[in-house]
């Protein structure tokens, strides 16, 4: 497929700038990959959508999905945790202000790590950065890698645990710059942007669709027999990267580490071989099993990267049913989502979830995508 053919225009009003006040209160759209249909409201048993009390029908709400699955099914989550990547700072002698944003360390014992500047045209190797007021946390710059890209050995001498926990105390959560540029980050998002079975630290961003999912929900899900399996796929910044060629098969993602240990294979594979639905929650689950299923449509350990790309068309080996958020145009989650639920009814519910006011992006609303 063409780039052009996931372009559509969306408005500062379609985003959502904050998170539902509960996590499991966002919208829910339900597409019907086989037969067709879109999902947006309440019905009672005989199928007529529900009404409030001014006689307006009722949304779906994300706590909906608890109706779609029974005891036995599966859901695949990702476990990443989000570590509070994006810090300010300050040139030496020019005390200009730069945006460090923390990729991943790439050498513990010599502090070095792998970071994106802004703005990069005033960062050069051999100057010096610094992130707090009494000048502790300073950092010289010994590499270029990419135009934006420097590689970073910072100059604090004390056990990694601490200077790791000091360096995060400086950083804030690295919400996207569509949130950002248009709000700052708060204390609060630290939490919010991150999901409740976050537990490998790792991602620069949040598997998003994963944020909807409460404790509440969870133990819900857990008394109707619901079982739960754990990858974790480190969200990189690669799915925000503008894609620059029209011919998709032409475009190349950057790797994320990744890791599919014995249980959580255990727990899906037995679902498959019952018969059972398997859910992957977010296109960094889809992007992992798809990665790690086999020929024979089991999942199988895995440990190291992957820079899959999946678009439209794609036969999916593993999953058979789907979460996921509403994605910005034209980029590689939007073309996951169309490649598992079907191009064009997926971009009809878009159209749909424009129309109504369902919101777009990592604290926005949420669809599920069934396989019937």
């Amino acid at each position: 497929m063409k780039l052009s053919q996931f372009k559509f225009k969306i408005t500062d009003e379609d985003i959502a700038l904050e998170p539902s006040y509960h996590r499991d209160e966002c919208r829910l759209m339900i597409v019907h990959r086989k037969s067709n249909r879109i999902d947006l409201f309440r019905t009672d048993e005989q199928g007529n959508p529900l009404t409030d009390a001014e006689g307006n029908k009722v949304y779906l709400d994300f706590r909906n999905v608890l109706d779609y699955f029974d005891e036995g099914d599966v859901f695949v989550f990702n476990d990443t945790k989000v570590f509070p990547a994006r810090l300010y700072g300050t040139k030496e002698r020019t005390d200009a202000k730069i945006e460090v944003f923390l990729l991943r360390e790439l050498n513990e014992e010599m502090r070095l790590w792998d970071v994106l500047v802004e703005p990069a045209r005033k960062i050069r190797i051999g100057n010096k950065l610094f992130f707090d007021d009494s000048g502790t946390m300073v950092a010289e710059v010994i590499d270029n890698t990419t135009s934006r890209g420097r590689t970073l050995r910072f100059l604090y001498d004390c056990p990694h645990d601490r200077f790791k926990r000091e360096l995060f105390a400086l950083g804030e959560a690295p919400l996207p710059h569509y949130i950002v540029d248009r709000r700052p980050a708060t204390e609060e998002d630290m939490d919010r942007f991150q999901c409740i079975f976050a537990k490998n630290e790792g991602a620069v961003t949040a598997p998003a669709s994963g944020l909807h999912f409460s404790r509440e929900l969870l133990k819900r899900m857990e008394i109707r027999g619901i079982n739960f399996a754990y990858i974790t796929l480190h969200c990189a910044l690669g799915n925000f990267h503008d894609i620059e060629v029209e011919d998709l098969t032409k475009h190349k993602m950057d790797s994320e580490q990744m890791f599919v240990n014995k249980e959580a294979c255990d727990i899906v594979n037995e679902a498959k071989r019952t018969n059972h639905h398997v859910c992957a929650v977010g296109t960094s689950v889809i992007k992992a099993t798809e990665t790690a299923v086999s020929t024979d449509g089991m999942l199988k350990e895995y440990e190291g990267w992957t820079n899959k790309f999946i678009f439209p068309p794609y036969e999916f080996g593993l999953a058979d049913a789907m979460i996921c958020n509403f994605y910005h145009p034209m980029s590689t989650l939007l073309m996951s989502s169309c490649a598992f639920g079907g191009y064009d009814l997926v971009m009809q519910a878009y159209s749909l979830a424009q129309e109504h006011g369902y919101k777009f992006g990592c604290y926005g609303d949420a669809m599920l995508i069934l396989d019937d």
